[in-house]
């Protein structure tokens, strides 16, 4: 079974006046690139919420985000607002009314300078903390959010396995259609040579040496063969679907470095096959090719 690396998963919870929300991004990437936003109530357990998604998260680049939002329906006082200074404001105002007539400036423009000005916004002291209650509810979002997420990656893994054994089936039906025109081609060259040699010999007026003609022949028809590079590229085709159903982390990595290893052979395939239409075939497998190697960075 393979995983995507493309992933989401969100869950949430309610406290007191407030609810938490955790939510999982993921794109591919080559480590684990933990990107994490948290609420500042949160902010002192930062440490321990990215090592408790350091290993689960495995691979990919993933973005986390931790916020809050206020419920409506509670009594308590707002924490999201700011305080005014009022007795600033009242100084600032009083200070710049006695001034408007002299300046010259729009009484409008009074309220929006003002609260610009030092010590009119109040930063506020009662800063809340989260307590231990609190924090038990976060760690079991975190954690519902991660089992989501990875639902999502076996779904999302799942659809590129199909698309996978679906690509891998077409690579082996193009190297079936190799074998007939691999025996046309060997007895092609080989009536080529001999016709070749016979108008050599009669320019000449030289006898060829048939033993050495043969074994040269066998030695260039060789040369040419492609019998083992349909093993290999058949090799490769059956491990490519063993290390999908396989267990284990790497899988991507894995498929990534058996794709180039197809390259390789087909690759070989093209530059002996001195014929047309063998090598029509060898580019369509190396347009397959380049799909499966495209979605093989998604692969955890």
């Amino acid at each position: 079974m393979i995983l995507s690396m493309t992933g989401y998963g969100k869950s949430e919870y309610t406290y007191a006046d407030h609810k938490t929300i955790v939510e999982l991004r993921s794109l591919n990437s080559k480590q684990l690139d933990l990107n994490l936003k948290v609420n500042n109530l949160f902010r002192d357990k930062e440490a321990d919420i990215r090592s408790m998604l350091t290993t689960p998260l495995e691979r990919g680049k993933v973005d986390v985000s931790i916020y809050t939002q206020q419920l409506d329906n509670t009594t308590a006082p707002s924490t999201s607002f700011t305080p005014i200074n009022k007795e600033a404001f009242a100084y600032y105002y009083h200070e710049l009314t006695d001034l408007q007539d002299s300046l010259g400036f729009s009484a409008k423009d009074i309220v929006s300078a003002i609260l610009r000005l030092p010590d009119v916004v109040k930063t506020s002291t009662n800063e809340v903390v989260m307590n231990e209650e609190e924090w038990a509810l976060l760690q079991q979002a975190v954690m519902q959010a991660v089992e989501a997420f990875r639902a999502f990656r076996i779904q999302e893994g799942a659809a590129l396995e199909c698309m996978f054994n679906e690509k891998l089936n077409g690579i082996q039906a193009l190297l079936e259609e190799v074998e007939p025109y691999e025996k046309g081609r060997v007895e092609k060259i080989k009536q080529h040579l001999l016709q070749n040699l016979d108008k050599l010999a009669e320019e000449t007026k030289q006898k060829i040496d048939q033993n050495r003609l043969e074994a040269e022949m066998i030695y260039y028809l060789e040369k040419l063969d492609i019998t083992e590079e349909k093993v290999r590229l058949a090799n490769h085709l059956r491990y490519f679907r063993e290390t999908m159903n396989g267990d284990g982390t790497g899988v991507g990595k894995k498929l990534g470095f058996i794709a180039q290893e197809m390259g390789r052979e087909i690759n070989t395939l093209g530059s002996k096959s001195n014929q047309s239409e063998m090598q029509i075939i060898v580019v369509k497998m190396k347009d397959i090719l380049e799909q499966i190697k495209e979605q093989v960075l998604n692969v955890l």
